[in-house]
């Protein structure tokens, strides 16, 4: 029964993540990439489609990491510039099978966009996810064919140092995170 604010253990993985906005210029290494992605490939999906898909650039490819920050809004391009690392998400909309439309697709990537977050938290990474960015945009510069929709982006790194940022994100990234209390998000048998 969930009605106290008690405050419930959870995973650590779970609690340490967090979504900066100031990331150190040191590279993520290849084995590190590598194991998010894996992470994000063990997912559970709907009929085990799996229809997430991943583009990814590193500063060490400056075209194809332009490429990927062009399609963030300016207010995001302004922090995440300075991350090691740029990721789009992208849902497969049809079946393989059948060819009808994927309702859990989005819901699916997300799933997979939850492992990999998590894998990063584990490797000592961090990892915010964006949804201002164009995903038209991102179809025309990356070459994201039809049937394919971008669902959103990342930037993946080690924490910065906040006094990096303008100083309307520096009071965003010291702020205390919190979260609605489980009585507003969870519901015993009838949404209340």
């Amino acid at each position: 029964m969930i009605e106290t604010e008690n405050k419930i253990e959870v995973h650590n993985l779970i609690q340490d993540r967090w979504s900066p906005r100031a990331f150190d210029s040191k590279p993520v290494e290849d084995e590190k990439l590598e194991a998010i992605f894996e992470a994000a490939r063990w997912a559970p999906s709907a009929m085990n489609e799996q229809p997430w898909r991943f583009v990814f650039a590193t500063k060490n490819n400056p075209e194809a990491y332009e490429k990927l920050l062009s399609c963030l809004v300016e207010a995001n391009q302004l922090w995440a510039k300075n991350a090691p690392v740029l990721i789009l998400s992208v849902a497969k909309a049809n079946y393989s099978n059948n060819g009808n439309r994927n309702a859990y697709a989005w819901h699916d990537t997300g799933m997979a966009t939850a492992n990999l977050a998590l894998q990063a938290t584990e490797l000592g990474l961090h990892l915010h996810i964006m949804g201002g960015f164009s995903a038209d945009k991102a179809r025309e510069v990356l070459g994201i064919p039809e049937g394919y929709e971008p669902v959103s982006m990342m930037a993946i790194g080690y924490l910065g140092d906040p006094s990096q940022l303008p100083d309307h994100l520096k009071a965003r990234e010291v702020a205390p995170r919190n979260r609605k209390p489980l009585q507003e998000l969870v519901f015993n048998g009838i949404w209340k």
